[in-house]
């Protein structure tokens, strides 16, 4: 595999399993050259208390009187 898109489908077809080593295979060799891991983009725009806010507010409306 010589590019990013071949190593992308090669990627698709791994087991969960497979997937979590290579992502931590990957972590671990970003790490060793001194690189920083990118945020989680989900976690990283939003506060833990706004989505939780945002989580209940939805479960209130589907469930009123919860």
């Amino acid at each position: 595999m010589t590019t990013l898109a071949e190593i992308e489908t090669a990627a698709d077809a791994l087991t969960a399993t497979e997937k979590q080593q290579l992502l931590l295979y990957l972590a671990a060799r970003l790490r060793a050259q001194g690189k920083s891991l990118p945020e989680t983009p989900l976690l990283a725009r939003e506060k833990p208390g706004d989505w939780m806010a945002e989580d209940e507010a939805a479960m209130r409306r589907f469930h009123p009187g919860a």
